[in-house]
């Protein structure tokens, strides 16, 4: 049986790679699981970047992610893009 691929709080790695969390497993399962609903997506993923922002900062305040890249970890890859229409 698997592991599913979910954060190990307050370090915020997947449980079942080690990989930073949402690990692409667990982006690949979380857009199928929001397929029907983008925005409930977001608005998850934005309480998990708040709350991961709080903890690594709490672990390391002084070099700890970026308030970009956790942006682009936890939120930049589950906006649709649209495409340029010319």
């Amino acid at each position: 049986m698997s592991r599913p691929h979910l954060p190990i709080r307050p370090l915020w790695l997947c449980r079942a790679c080690a990989a930073p969390w949402p690990c692409p497993t667990a982006r690949l399962t979380l857009l199928r699981e929001y397929a029907d609903d983008r925005v409930s997506l977001l608005v998850y993923l934005g309480g998990m970047l708040h709350d991961a922002a709080g903890e690594l900062h709490t672990l390391n305040p002084h070099d700890g992610p970026a308030p970009g890249q956790l942006f682009t970890r936890f939120l930049g890859w589950a906006i649709p893009r649209r495409s340029r229409v010319e």
